[in-house]
């Protein structure tokens, strides 16, 4: 297969995550060519210094590598759809977004019948963590794939974890962000009963977070103003994971239980909650946001 490592990387999908990833490989010296549907989006990439085109074939011709960090399966396979109708053979597809494993399996076995590469390389970390290249990467596919994509990855992460073939990436990110669910919320309670009980956010931050029920949820996600400066909720909880994501995210890992037939009680609940939150007008927020519904809640004894 034709090694196109040292091509352009064409960047497609410019929002809240994929512009501060595109950002910083172009900070670090990569030939970026960006596209996204937003003009805002665009605007924002080309002061970060990526070349922006108006379309995705015109941005992924000549380019060696194309990464997508786009909203769901059907996006991500019309993309590269597109992608493939002017990619060089031996193109690496390396797609950030999270999907279903079913959704990237199928967009590899079209792949490669092109004669392409294609690892699922979803990621953790949020907005916060692709701004400062920390993401945490949970990688699907070749071992040999996997080799040409690490140099990105450094830019733009802190870990890269080979989780297994193509797909085992979003089995991953799936599994990972139904324990961040889980974790939002039993942190809420726990803060919400704190407040009940006289406990200052600075006294339940600083305890928590230095034993044994520390967690992202609260170390960076704090959903009170104070302890932690830069999370959302410091900010009207401006999104750095939206809710309609979580929500996104979770229907996924409720599809695979279903499919496998695995038990998850609190991550049924955990599902429940926050589209019960989304739909009453909470999309747009942060999902840590779900506090406040933990204050108005009824008791039910």
């Amino acid at each position: 297969m034709t090694d196109n490592s040292n091509s352009a990387i064409a960047f497609i999908g410019l929002g809240n995550m994929g512009g501060p990833m595109a950002g910083n490989l172009a900070a670090a010296g990569h030939q970026v060519h960006g596209f996204d549907v937003g003009a805002e989006a665009l605007a924002t990439a080309r002061e970060a210094g990526i070349d922006t085109f108006d379309s995705v074939p015109a941005a992924v011709e000549g380019a060696g590598i194309v990464i997508t960090m786009l909203p769901n399966g059907a996006l991500v396979d019309s993309v590269v759809t597109e992608a493939l109708t002017v990619a060089k053979p031996g193109t690496l597809f390396i797609d950030c977004s999270t999907i279903s494993v079913e959704d990237a399996t199928d967009v590899h076995d079209k792949v490669t019948a092109a004669g392409s590469a294609f690892i699922d390389a979803p990621v953790s970390g949020g907005v916060t963590g692709a701004a400062a290249g920390g993401l945490a990467f949970m990688v699907g596919g070749d071992a040999d794939d996997i080799s040409r994509a690490a140099p990105l990855f450094d830019v733009m992460g802190r870990a890269v974890t080979h989780c297994g073939p193509v797909g085992a990436g979003q089995a991953a990110k799936l599994c990972n962000n139904m324990v961040l669910a889980i974790q939002q919320l039993a942190i809420g309670e726990a803060m919400v009963l704190g407040e009940k009980l006289g406990l200052s956010a600075e006294s339940f931050h600083s305890v928590v977070s230095n034993s044994t029920g520390s967690c992202w949820a609260l170390t960076t996600n704090c959903p009170v103003p104070g302890p932690v400066p830069t999370s959302p909720a410091n900010d009207g909880f401006r999104p750095g994971f939206a809710t309609a994501l979580m929500v996104k995210d979770l229907g996924l890992a409720m599809g695979a239980l279903d499919a496998t037939g695995a038990a998850a009680p609190l991550g049924r609940t955990a599902a429940e909650k926050f589209r019960e939150f989304a739909d009453a007008g909470n999309a747009h927020l942060d999902f840590s946001a779900i506090i406040d519904t933990l204050r108005t809640d009824p008791v039910r004894r």
